[in-house]
């Protein structure tokens, strides 16, 4: 599900966001890093990376993508890291695999914790009271002779603090069809909650999700990313 995504984007624009709102540091650590691929393109830009995630298989590739890159088999709610950091990432919506709202707190605390003055913590996130559940996005892809279908969509029943994320994986070929469905349980929450969750800590700053332009965001759309800095 990740063939469409553009990394370099994400990555490039963080980078900017760094440099408006950051510190000089270069010191990174990239919380939910998966396979590496963000922590390629900052390894690149000139960042000392770090990668954080609790897939031990995941980890090993991205091993081999950044091998000048440390990382580490964690989880993002409870960590520590030994020298402070100058930016941490979270990417891909993957501050919601916090299970619950005390999960996501301890995160907060523990990034906060890691970071050094000024150091700035950066992730997208999706209200919860903005959530559409009939909306979905799709994307397909051409492997080994077979067409593949992948829908991924958020769901809210629009009380408390679960979320879940729906997938799905259709695999045709001239055979057959094979459809696969997942769905990930996630925290749920609100711009304004999230935003209390993090002033405790952090100077806060809420943009448009958009990695092609840097917008504050409008008080309406339900994607944002959040820059943090910490006093």
């Amino acid at each position: 599900m990740c063939a469409d995504i553009n990394y370099q984007a994400q990555s490039n624009h963080v980078r900017r966001l760094h440099r408006l709102f950051g510190n000089d540091g270069v010191a990174h650590l990239d919380l939910a890093c998966g396979t590496g691929p963000h922590i390629r393109h900052f390894i690149d830009s000139g960042f000392q990376s770090r990668g954080l995630d609790i897939n031990q298989p995941m980890l090993d590739i991205a091993q081999i993508r950044c091998p000048e890159a440390e990382f580490i088999l964690g989880d993002m709610c409870h960590f520590s890291i030994e020298q402070p950091l100058d930016l941490i990432t979270c990417f891909l919506y993957s501050i919601h695999y916090n299970d619950g709202i005390e999960k996501l707190q301890q995160c907060i605390a523990s990034v906060h914790n890691a970071l050094s003055k000024g150091g700035m913590f950066c992730f997208n996130t999706v209200g919860k009271s903005q959530i559409d559940n009939t909306s979905s996005v799709r994307h397909t892809a051409e492997y080994d002779d077979c067409h593949f279908t992948f829908t991924s969509g958020w769901n809210y029943c629009g009380d408390g603090e679960r979320q879940s994320l729906r997938l799905s994986i259709e695999k045709s070929t001239r055979e057959e069809t094979q459809i696969w469905h997942d769905e990930h349980p996630m925290v749920a929450i609100s711009f304004d909650e999230l935003e209390q969750l993090l002033q405790p800590y952090f100077d806060v700053h809420i943009f448009e999700h958009d990695y092609d332009k840097i917008t504050p965001w409008d008080q309406v759309s339900g994607n944002g990313i959040f820059v943090c800095v910490k006093r």
